[in-house]
């Protein structure tokens, strides 16, 4: 299932979550080079997150293999700032659409119920949450964490405690026939967060890190508790009686 739009105006001005886009497609043009080698592979490794170097579990000088003749070399001091930096790299061009898509499918209306500086504080909150998880999970991995997709799992996480009925207009894959649907929120996320279950059990140290996924997810739906703004959400629960859905 993949979503396409919903049907959920915001009612507010909303600007943190292009700006987030934006940021996101001006890394990946001038910093990782449209993902052309070698700006590709160099960016990820200056930028990217590796969970056995930040929690000390491998050693110091430690050479790890990258594709073809390539290697990165773990240093004694951890690079602290990755946990920031991996969430605005990304490993390739599908990598990147989907999950700025994501972004603005499910963005605007998290950001419309709590404001755009609270909504920029829990989007770094989540991404953080999501890298602390996978560094529980895999601590003496040697991957390279990059992605925003942490942060934006707990945007979908907020987004289905906040609206778990808002229509999402989805396409459905079904091997080769493709059709389109409107289900609710809750169903495309709870789907979605079912993979990532999944996922974690069958391929727990795959080239997805699912247990990014999770953590994001979970703190997103924890943390809307303390960010969202009672009188958005009163406003938004109006127009949402109104347009004929609760």
């Amino acid at each position: 299932m993949f979503p396409l739009r919903d049907d959920n105006p915001t009612l507010y001005r909303v600007f943190i979550t292009f700006i987030i886009i934006i940021i996101n497609a001006l890394v990946w043009i001038f910093i990782q080079g449209l993902g052309f080698e070698p700006f590709l592979t160099k960016s990820i490794v200056h930028f990217g997150l590796i969970p056995g170097e930040l929690l000390g579990t491998i050693a110091p000088g430690t050479s790890i293999p990258l594709s073809g003749q390539l290697s990165y070399v773990i240093e004694n001091t951890p690079h602290w700032s990755t946990l920031f930096t991996s969430m605005f790299m990304h490993g390739g061009w599908f990598h990147i659409i989907g999950n700025m898509w994501f972004l603005y499918v499910f963005g605007d209306n998290v950001e419309d119920a709590m404001g755009p500086f609270r909504f920029l504080l829990f989007y770094l909150l989540c991404g953080l949450a999501a890298a602390g998880s996978q560094m529980v999970l895999a601590p003496v991995s040697t991957a390279l964490v990059v992605g925003t997709s942490g942060s934006i799992s707990g945007i979908m996480g907020a987004y289905v405690v906040l609206y778990p009925r808002a229509p999402i207009h989805t396409l459905v894959f079904l091997g080769f026939f493709v059709t389109r649907i409107i289900v609710p929120a809750y169903l495309m996320l709870g789907y979605w967060f079912l993979l990532q279950l999944f996922g974690s059990v069958g391929s727990p140290n795959g080239g997805v890190a699912f247990a990014a996924h999770i953590g994001g997810f979970v703190a997103g739906v924890v943390l809307i508790f303390f960010f969202r703004k009672k009188d958005r959400m009163k406003k938004k629960r109006i127009a949402r009686v109104w347009d004929g859905w609760k």
